[in-house]
Order: C-alpha cells, then sequence, then structure tokens
C-alpha cells in the first residue's frame, strides 16, 4: 500500500542529495501552471531547500484564463516568482514558419510550440538565478508520452518521474496545499480538452495498470500499450553513432 508520508519524505531527502551533487547552494526553478504536478513539486522543492532557493515561473501564452491558481500557489508557499509572457514570442516565431512552410502549420506543431518557448524562458531565468530546472511530469504521463519532447519533458531533475497521478495526488494531501489545486482536473492548457480527454482513458485505470499490470478492457490496454511503446523514444538518452576505433 502506497505510504503518502514515506514517500514524500524520501522524495524530500533525494531532492536535498541531488542538490548536494549537482548544485550546492543553487536555485530550484520551475514553471508554476497552477496544477497538482507545479504545486506539488514547488512545495516538494521548499521543504529540500527551503523558500528562499525556490523560484516559481508563470508562462501564460498570451492570456491564461486560470493564472490566478498559480499566484495563490506562489503566496501560498512564499516563493519567489516571475512572469514571462511567451505570447509575443509564439507569435513572431509562428508567422516565421508559416512563411517558410508556404501555409499554416500542423496543429501538433501549434500545440508543442508553446512548452517548448516556455522551457526556453525557464532556463533563461534559471541560469541568470544560479538555478537548476525542475521536470514536473510524473510517470503516468512520461509512460503514455504525454509531454512535449524538450518542452515540459525537459529538466534536469525530476521529483515526481517514479510517481503515478494518485500517489502524487495523495502527497499533495498531506502537504497542506491548497485542497482545489491539489485535485485541479489536469489539463494541457492547449487543446481546451482535458487530459483524459485527450488520452482516451483515465488515469485511474492507467495507474492502476502500470502498478498491477491489470486493465480489465482489452481496446484501453491496447491504446496504453501503444502509446508507451511509440513514445518510449523520449525517456531515453540522444542515440549516437560510436565509431569501432
Amino acid at each position: 500500500m502506497f505510504d503518502a508520508y514515506t514517500v514524500k519524505d524520501a522524495c524530500v531527502r533525494w531532492i536535498r542529495d541531488w542538490f548536494e551533487e549537482n548544485g550546492k547552494a543553487c536555485n530550484a526553478v520551475l514553471g508554476i501552471s497552477g496544477g497538482k504536478d507545479s504545486s506539488i513539486c514547488a512545495a516538494l522543492c521548499v521543504e529540500a531547500l527551503g523558500k528562499d532557493r525556490v523560484i516559481g515561473v508563470t508562462m501564460p501564452n498570451g492570456v491564461q484564463p486560470d493564472i490566478e491558481d498559480s499566484f495563490r500557489l506562489i503566496e501560498h508557499l512564499g516563493i519567489r516568482s516571475y512572469q514571462v509572457n511567451v505570447g509575443p514570442a509564439f507569435d513572431a516565431l509562428m508567422r516565421e514558419v508559416e512563411e517558410q512552410l508556404g501555409g499554416p502549420a500542423s496543429s501538433q506543431t501549434r500545440i508543442n510550440m508553446a512548452p517548448r518557448l516556455r522551457m526556453t524562458a525557464l532556463y533563461a531565468v534559471s541560469q541568470s538565478n544560479n538555478g537548476r530546472v525542475v521536470n514536473t511530469c510524473n510517470l503516468s504521463e512520461d509512460w503514455v508520452g504525454y509531454s512535449t519532447r524538450y518542452g515540459d519533458a525537459a529538466g534536469d531533475f525530476s521529483p515526481l518521474g517514479g510517481l503515478t497521478v494518485q500517489e502524487v495526488v495523495a502527497i499533495g494531501k498531506i502537504m497542506g496545499l491548497p485542497p482545489d489545486l491539489v485535485e485541479k482536473v489536469p489539463s494541457d492548457g492547449l487543446t481546451g480538452l482535458t487530459d483524459e480527454d485527450n488520452l482516451g482513458f483515465t488515469y485511474a485505470v492507467l495507474d492502476k495498470y502500470i502498478r498491477t499490470g491489470v486493465c480489465e478492457d482489452p481496446r484501453t490496454k491496447a491504446l496504453i500499450d501503444h502509446r508507451h511503446v511509440t513514445n518510449l523514444f523520449k525517456l531515453k538518452p540522444i542515440p549516437h553513432f560510436e565509431p569501432e576505433c
């Protein structure tokens, strides 16, 4: 049975140990979306490093309807923050790309461009603040490739990468965070759909399958397996040629 208290404490120790080895006195820098993953990552980093070493960055693409959730989380934790609006860069880059393409970019191009611009902004803030960038993806998202390579899938360390959605929520519930942020229905903030709408199955079903290997519906199991296999490349190091010297 999952013990949220034990796992939370172990994760906090892991973050401290990682910084001892990879950046003593450095700051943890992360995007604050107002959702559960960034909220819980931020809280774990605050507990591990202290609030003075955690920096949150809000990155709306023009207008973000739920950005007040991000501000509430930042105020709740008492961390430093910056706001970098990626909207102008998104519009300018998309115009340039479509001019060269001679027509509209694909929908996936538009969907993935904003996360990649946000990661550029995060690294800019991080490098100017002696920082290390937090990857806020969880195991469930990574398992089925529900992330943007070199976008939200990037980062220097990943506190939630070994935890399913339900396990992340369980940790959030014991950390004194605003309940509505911990239990907020996850969405990509890009398509107007929830994660589960986009995936075609619930995180509860996915999490059970990850931890037990059991998925009662054959069609859902096949869909999860297909997504897992076709997106494994996102989790692996970039393959490189090894010359025979």
